[in-house]
């Protein structure tokens, strides 16, 4: 029987003779999302000025990140720390980190649930954290990233930790979803924007968020899935037309090789985890900024590298990493794949069965802590912003 494709927002239905073709996002994630939202009913804020980061060169609202690959070096233990690519180090400071993600998921799962049920209960939950992040002068953070992913006895931030913000995405998504319930005082909710605008204008002026938007590999595409997804929230229609235009003209042409992978990510000595997360990035980047009149997953660039190339490389060894032509990666191999938003993203966006198919299949890892970290999308109910 000929198959029949509804769209509906994000919720999806495939037509046929068959029960087993049926997709429908909400009904798939509606029972995840709601026990999640069930046991952070209660869950109290935890900010930034809850943990002193003793190695830091701000204040006690300053978000401090130590970066991840860097170790102390075993012939100098009081030195400068040493560079290992792809090897984490256990005893860096990871409290802020840990807090923000936690906030990303309590956001992410309580507004996920009120998008699906409506209930006042879930906004009313989640109020004190955003209150506790971005307005209250005792606990909030500051709106910069001066302090992140700093090296013992090199520097006291980088650019480079301009990533560990990547939480916040859903966390912005998560206030746009409920910014018209009747639970949100309206004044809260203008300081909670103001904080993201103020932190929207860090991130495009400050000479660490221009050298990580020209870093050139996830970090550059990070950086503008950033950009444009604060921009959303406070409705800077220039900077979201601008991020349209470095996608077209700058991430995609130069990460993209022809045959639809990501050479520098590739080089690194994760490759595949590291090629999966690009590939996340850059496709949620293509959710949020096409609109009816310009669908980015439609895009090519003159010599033909589009999202739908990217996918078309990635797609087999998702399904079958055994068949990687790369390395395998020196750390976390057996965790990869996930619930892959690629997979789920393109598949919504341009029919193709199998890639819902596949990404139905997987699972989240909601136990590993780095896997936890490089997943940019948790709550995917958030992403249809029809």
């Amino acid at each position: 029987m000929k198959k029949i494709l509804f769209f509906l927002g994000f919720t999806t239905i495939l037509l046929s003779c068959k029960q087993e073709d049926k997709f429908n996002l909400i009904e798939v994630e509606k029972e995840r999302v709601l026990k999640n939202a069930t046991q952070f009913l209660a869950a109290k804020p935890i900010t930034v000025t809850a943990n002193i980061a003793k190695r830091s060169a701000g204040n006690k609202h300053d978000f401090y990140s130590e970066g991840d690959y860097w170790w102390p070096n075993p012939h100098d233990l009081e030195g400068a720390y040493i560079r290992k690519d792809g090897l984490s180090n256990p005893d860096n400071f990871t409290a802020h980190r840990k807090a923000m993600i936690r906030l990303c998921n309590i956001a992410g799962s309580l507004a996920s649930a009120y998008k699906i049920t409506k209930n006042e209960k879930y906004v009313e939950a989640l109020m004190p954290h955003l209150k506790a992040w971005f307005v209250n002068e005792d606990t909030k953070m500051n709106p910069n990233l001066l302090y992140a992913q700093a090296i013992k006895g090199k520097v006291t931030g980088r650019g480079i930790g301009i990533i560990d913000t990547l939480h916040l995405i859903e966390v912005a998504l998560a206030i746009k979803a409920i910014e018209n319930s009747k639970t949100i005082n309206l004044d809260d909710l203008k300081v909670i924007k103001n904080w993201f605008a103020e932190y929207l204008n860090w991130l495009t002026t400050h000479k660490f968020g221009e050298k990580e938007k020209n870093n050139g590999n996830n970090h550059s595409t990070c950086w503008t899935l950033q950009v444009a997804t604060f921009a959303y929230l406070v409705d800077d229609k220039t900077e979201l037309e601008n991020c349209r235009n470095f996608y077209k003209n700058t991430l995609l042409p130069n990460q993209m090789a022809l045959d639809g992978s990501f050479p520098k990510e590739t080089a690194r000595t994760k490759p595949y985890g590291y090629s999966l997360f690009n590939l996340d990035a850059m496709v949620s980047l293509v959710q949020l900024l096409s609109t009816e009149n310009e669908n980015l997953f439609n895009y090519k660039t003159k010599d033909g590298k589009s999202i739908q190339l990217g996918m078309k490389f990635l797609y087999p060894f998702i399904k079958n990493k055994e068949n990687w032509p790369y390395q395998k990666d020196v750390m976390y191999w057996n965790n990869w794949p996930i619930k892959q938003a690629s997979l789920l993203f393109i598949g919504l966006n341009s029919n193709e069965e199998k890639y819902l198919k596949l990404w139905n299949s997987l699972k989240y890892d909601e136990n590993t802590s780095e896997i936890i970290r490089n997943t940019i999308i948790k709550n995917p109910i958030l992403w249809d912003l029809k």
